[in-house]
């Protein structure tokens, strides 16, 4: 399915009864379950198994290429969701396969084509970059307004009074719902949102002031021991 969206456009919760590979070769797309958050850039798919509800919001515009896949052309892939690395090849095939007629032939060289993605499909590197998603109302609150700000600098406390939580409740319900404390919660937050920036074209220094860094200097140092490179190669590279 070839389909372009506007930025801000929201794709509400839903399911596919077919396995789904969410691709956009320009934009940045968010998308949530009721278990984790992705930020998909550019050079990274999102893998979503059959009959998993999720939500897709555009952080620019996206141009969505997106493929499902039938139970036999999904065995071998994760039952989780996953993130992969979207290789040059398996990039360009999944703009051709796009192109493709829905019923097209199996046996002539449109069917080789997809032949060919599913292979290199199976052969994806799995990333591990998500964010788990907490089940409490109170916590969930907290969680979304940091996702729509994640360079609020407002310590646990601060926040946990916004939901008229104490500060040691918000810490408990942090470590048993998302396994990450607040601390470390936030950090791949904002990790996942500089990757989502980065892969758009956003310049390293106003990624960095715009997620609450003092300096590109601090910012550089977390990106880099979370991501295992620098900002601006992460950047060059999409």
């Amino acid at each position: 399915m070839p389909k372009d969206f506007p930025q801000d456009f929201v794709i509400e919760p839903h399911s596919h009864e077919r396995a789904q590979l969410i691709y956009a070769p320009a934009g940045t797309m968010r998308v949530i379950t009721s278990q984790a958050m992705w930020v998909v850039p550019p050079q990274r798919a999102l893998w979503m198994p059959a009959g998993t509800v999720h939500g897709i919001e555009m952080l620019d515009q996206v141009t969505m290429r997106t493929l499902y896949l039938r139970d036999d052309a999904a065995a071998a892939m994760p039952l989780a969701c996953r993130v992969l690395q979207v290789s040059p090849l398996l990039r360009e095939l999944i703009v051709r396969a796009t192109e493709l007629p829905l019923q097209y032939d199996e046996d002539g060289p449109a069917g080789h084509v997809v032949a060919l993605l599913v292979d290199e499909l199976h052969g994806s590197q799995a990333l591990k970059l998500h964010l788990p998603m907490p089940r409490s109302k109170r916590l969930a609150t907290l969680c979304r307004a940091l996702l729509d700000e994640p360079g609020d600098r407002r310590t646990l406390g601060e926040w946990a009074h916004t939901v008229h939580a104490s500060e040691r409740t918000m810490a408990r319900l942090f470590q048993s719902e998302t396994g990450l404390s607040f601390a470390a919660w936030r950090q791949q937050a904002r990790v996942l949102e500089a990757m989502g920036r980065l892969g758009s074209g956003a310049p390293v220094t106003q990624v960095a002031l715009d997620l609450g860094y003092d300096s590109v200097s601090a910012f550089s140092a977390m990106f880099r021991r979370a991501a295992g490179t620098s900002p601006s190669a992460y950047r060059q590279r999409t």
